[in-house]
């Protein structure tokens, strides 16, 4: 078991591949942390039990409210970011792959209900050097819940043309509201036709829906951080709590204060 903070997360991160153990669990909490572009020789699950993690992987972005998790396979080069009005509570389980047959091999963005979030919380605390024979059961069942747990990925895809880049830094920073198409063409000097080529080439997407995207993302991480139907629907340019709770539902299929508390 390792508890950590974000002043020692970078050393010990460092030296998980090397460490010699079917299951290394990790429980930190982390007020601000970026992981910077790294990947692994063991396979991650990635989890926040309070707060929200955004994560960079294969050129999207994908946010981890309480309710996701996510699966990052061996050698998949990936970026986390934590950032919370107080702290993150951050859960981390690296596996020896060669030690288990039938782990996901993919990325996944998985739903964690009350059993799977107990079993994630009790392995990032167990000894490190625990027997491998008192580790059995517990493994049997995180594997059989991680392989039916629900997929739910909502990816917000990130474009790469260089014209896009500094507009790009700040918006994805999150504290810089994507603006209407024809503003932000103004902004990067170029024609709405151009740019509006660039995101469906790019993101397979026309740029309004993207830019909804980043707003439901946006919705995620300030709803997990703590903030109010009120605080999040101003944040986000929405005319009143009441269409940014029709706009939530409508994508994700329930209210924002259900979402966040399931």
């Amino acid at each position: 078991m390792a508890i950590i903070n974000s002043d020692c997360a970078a050393e010990v991160l460092a030296s998980l591949d090397d460490y010699n153990a079917q299951v290394v669990g990790i429980a930190s909490g982390i007020g601000s942390y970026d992981s910077g572009v790294h990947s692994h020789k063991k396979s991650q699950l990635l989890y926040a039990p309070e707060g929200c993690i955004t994560i960079a992987l294969e050129q999207m972005q994908y946010v981890l409210p309480p309710t996701k998790a996510a699966w990052i396979p061996e050698g998949i080069v990936h970026c986390a970011k934590m950032q919370m009005r107080d702290v993150v509570t951050c859960r981390s389980l690296y596996f020896d792959t060669a030690s288990f047959i039938g782990l996901p091999d993919k990325i996944k963005i998985i739903g964690v209900n009350d059993l799977f979030k107990q079993l994630i919380e009790r392995m990032s605390l167990w000894p490190w050097d625990m027997p491998a024979e008192q580790q059995k059961n517990l493994l049997a069942l995180f594997i059989e819940e991680l392989l039916v747990a629900p997929e739910e990925m909502l990816p917000l895809p990130i474009p790469d043309d260089p014209r896009l880049k500094s507009w790009l830094i700040k918006v994805m920073s999150g504290d810089t509201l994507p603006q209407p198409l024809n503003q932000m063409a103004k902004m990067i000097g170029a024609s709405e036709k151009t740019i509006s080529r660039i995101f469906i080439r790019q993101t397979g997407m026309p740029y309004q829906a993207w830019r909804q995207q980043w707003r439901l993302h946006g919705a995620i991480v300030r709803l997990a951080e703590g903030g109010s139907i009120s605080e999040v629907a101003f944040s986000l340019d929405f005319s009143s709590d009441s269409a940014f709770i029709s706009f939530f539902k409508q994508h994700m299929g329930e209210t924002p204060s259900r979402f966040i508390h399931a």
